[in-house]
């Protein structure tokens, strides 16, 4: 019943916020370049890796040495209207039609925090082979 409401409601918010996503889409090229989306590896369900995807928020300025600057130096007020509207987490729709997250259940973690994941907080991402804290 959670996988029909997760197709469901996110076919149809897609199908609803595609405008909203086009013009999103334009302003990103616009104001930041290509690549427009930005994807991340999350681990989901017993600990399967999956890229996750976002509106990309920063832009690409480097120091005199082509080094990427820090993320606080690199977000615009454009990004920083997308993250906090929450709107560049729209593409998540198509990780949740696809099945790789949910609308109810916890927000995928990092991956490099994995390892770190208790024994009894494993339950929170249902881990079959929990990974041990040192």
């Amino acid at each position: 019943m959670k996988r029909f409401f997760d197709l469901l409601f996110s076919l149809m918010l897609l199908v609803i916020l595609a405008p909203l996503m086009i013009i999103i889409v334009i302003l990103i090229r616009i104001k930041l370049g290509i690549p427009i989306f930005f994807k991340q590896l999350r681990p989901g369900l017993h600990s399967e890796p999956f890229y996750i995807y976002k509106f990309r928020t920063l832009s690409d300025a480097k120091d005199e040495n082509d080094n990427l600057l820090s993320d606080d130096q690199r977000l615009t007020n454009f990004g920083k209207f997308l993250r906090s509207s929450s709107l560049d987490e729209l593409p998540e729709l198509f990780n949740i039609l696809i099945g790789d997250m949910s609308f109810v259940g916890p927000r995928p973690l990092l991956m490099e925090y994995l390892s770190l994941t208790l024994r009894n907080e494993c339950r929170r991402i249902s881990l079959d082979n929990p990974p041990v804290a040192l």
